[in-house]
């Protein structure tokens, strides 16, 4: 018996000079995921809550400043992002503090409301938080804009196929879907611009189970961390040739083609 099974029937680790290697990698692999944003100033709307916390948390943890803005209460700058006074402010703050923005995630979440309910000021004020915010919002920071600079844009699978009374928030995401790509041209040795599409995202992390789960092509309910890996992705040099994209990120059910007694798909009226 040598001197390691000795050491290993006596209950001590002994690290292979193989296993040192691994554990050295590793340890290289989190420094430098930690420090991967450092100086990176990331700006989040609706990043209080739901998919837009997940993204701050994200970045934070890898060494970025995030500036926050969401109507609810706390730490963050907190403004409703349909007003252009609010933009402003925010804007001027960010600049003030660190005189330039490398990363634009707008996030914040439109009102859903339907053809029979919605009005006429809330269809406007669905627009102005999911369009004209974002576009206002990328006006205003653009000569402050990093070298290397990255907006995403959070839309949704509304932006493609619908349920019943759901116009304003639909109207909303699809028309930052577009808006996406119209940036990504302006924007040109600028910045890049793409959105995501996420389908649906459980933001308090549930699992489910049985059909909820089993209707899914990928087998279960998205959460924010799905999210916040494609944002950080498309923030990343990694990402340096894609400009202009959406991506669908909802489990395949977009890809999905469902009829009535096919496949076991039924209608219960």
């Amino acid at each position: 018996m040598d001197m390691q099974d000795v050491a290993s029937e006596m209950g001590f680790r002994v690290d292979t000079p193989s296993s040192t290697c691994c554990h050295q990698a590793s340890a290289t692999r989190d420094k430098m995921k930690k420090m991967e944003y450092k100086d990176k100033i990331a700006i989040v709307t609706g990043g209080a809550h739901g998919i837009g916390k997940c993204i701050a948390e994200e970045f934070r943890k890898r060494g970025a400043s995030v500036a926050v803005i969401d109507m609810r209460e706390g730490e963050h700058f907190v403004g409703d992002i349909s007003k252009k006074e609010v933009l402003e402010t925010f804007v001027s703050e960010i600049i003030s503090k660190y005189g330039k923005v490398d990363y634009i995630i707008n996030n914040a979440l439109p009102l859903m409301k339907g053809l029979d309910e919605c009005t006429w000021e809330e269809f406007q004020y669905a627009l102005a938080v999911g369009v004209t915010a974002p576009f206002y919002l990328v006006k205003l920071l653009a000569p402050y804009l990093a070298v290397g600079a990255s907006i995403v844009n959070i839309s949704s699978s509304r932006d493609r196929m619908s349920q019943p009374q759901t116009e304003s928030y639909t109207a909303a995401k699809g028309g930052i879907a577009a808006l996406t790509h119209a940036l990504a041209v302006t924007l040109r040795g600028k910045a890049r611009v793409n959105s995501i599409s996420p389908g649906w995202i459980d933001t308090d992390f549930k699992e489910y189970e049985g059909a909820d789960a089993m209707q899914q092509p990928a087998g279960r309910v998205g959460n924010p961390m799905d999210i916040a890996n494609m944002v950080l992705y498309l923030c990343s040099d990694k990402a340096g040739f894609i400009t202009g994209e959406n991506i669908c990120i909802d489990g395949g059910m977009t890809k999905q083609m469902i009829y009535h007694g096919d496949h076991g798909w039924t209608l219960t009226e």
